[in-house]
């Protein structure tokens, strides 16, 4: 779904990005649907604490300068990645009814799947989705667009849920996602989850992952074969399973 945003102050006409340095895929005119795509690529492969407005736009192959004719510097910037970002999870009437034609139960496990996807495909931007300040104090992370939250709430209380347990539903639910994808993918970045510049302090190159002793820990390293194993797929299907099942004894009581 393309970014909503003030028209290029070209007239419509956009300015033609260079291709950058670092595998860029800045060709093309700029606008902001170009450097929001762009932002995404960036983050995705350097993380968000080193995306600014300078190293997007050496990124693009353009000075800085140019972006601020189409965002409105940083903040605008994470504003329109989110945006983007969750907007994917808002699907057309028709389609939405399909899948609760096989029941709310299917609805809410195609919603589930596709934000897992959301932050697996992009484990580096998730963390900004589940913190950035929504629009409104009762949209709740993931889930934080109204066009999305909208059809939540229809499509449940379509199906028999009260407004009272459409909105525990919808607490419940996001809740959920938010906690156990969090924890994914803080496995999957391979890093410290932050939205926030990181302190510099002389320029110091201090890793994100570090060894880690196991002596004196007798319990840890017998079972850290165990622990390492990876059944994330099976956990969330299952405790998304059990999360319906939660729902439907509250809207059959």
């Amino acid at each position: 779904m393309s970014e909503s945003g003030p028209p290029d102050a070209t007239g419509g006409r956009g300015e033609t990005a260079r291709s950058g340095d670092q595998g860029t895929p800045g060709r093309g005119t700029l606008s902001r649907e170009t450097i929001v795509t762009a932002a995404i690529d960036f983050v995705d492969r350097n993380g968000l604490p080193v995306l600014t407005m300078r190293r997007l736009g050496e990124y693009l192959g353009v000075e800085a300068m140019s972006l601020y004719r189409y965002v409105n510097g940083r903040e605008d910037l994470l504003e329109g990645i989110v945006r983007r970002m969750v907007d994917d999870l808002h699907i057309d009437p028709r389609r939405r009814e399909l899948l609760a034609g096989n029941g709310w139960q299917a609805y809410l496990q195609w919603l589930a799947h596709a934000v897992r996807r959301l932050a697996r495909q992009h484990p580096q931007i998730f963390p900004l989705i589940a913190t950035r300040h929504p629009a409104a104090p009762w949209l709740r992370p993931p889930l934080r667009s109204l066009e999305v939250v909208e059809d939540f709430l229809a499509t449940l209380t379509d199906r028999g849920f009260s407004v009272e347990n459409a909105v525990t539903a919808y607490r419940t639910f996001t809740s959920y996602l938010l906690g156990y994808l969090l924890l994914e993918v803080a496995t999957l970045s391979g890093r410290a989850l932050t939205t926030e510049e990181p302190i510099n302090e002389g320029d110091a190159d201090v890793p994100n992952t570090q060894e880690v002793s196991l002596d004196g820990f007798p319990h840890i390293q017998r079972m850290e074969p165990l622990l390492s194993q990876d059944h994330t797929d099976a956990e969330f299907e299952q405790s998304l399973e059990d999360l319906l099942d939660r729902l439907d004894r509250l809207v059959s009581r």
